[in-house]
């Protein structure tokens, strides 16, 4: 994602949802949604690199240099996100 978009912050990325897990963000999908994922070609399991089909919550964090939250989004209705333009002032606002 850095390399594609050109960022010029790291991006946390989080192979089979150990961060998430932590912070305990993470749902199991029932088996009626597996099926539904697998017949849009969503397999779970390719894309996190496990077998657990768990997904994270949608979640935004800001964290500054020295390691500090500077700013949290976490919602537990994977609709409702922050947009990324408000994402990006919070980060531009750390360089003020």
């Amino acid at each position: 994602m850095r390399k594609k978009h050109e960022l010029s912050f790291p991006v946390l990325s989080d192979p089979g949802n150990a961060v998430a897990r932590e912070l305990g963000l993470v749902f199991e999908l029932p088996d009626d949604l597996k099926a539904v994922y697998l017949g849009f070609g969503g397999d779970l399991s390719r894309f996190n690199g496990d077998d657990s089909w768990t997904l994270p919550m949608p979640a935004r964090y800001v964290v500054r240099p020295d390691g500090v939250m500077a700013h949290a989004d976490v919602h537990p209705d994977y609709t409702e996100r922050p947009e990324p333009a408000e994402t990006l002032a919070r980060v531009q606002a750390l360089t003020a």
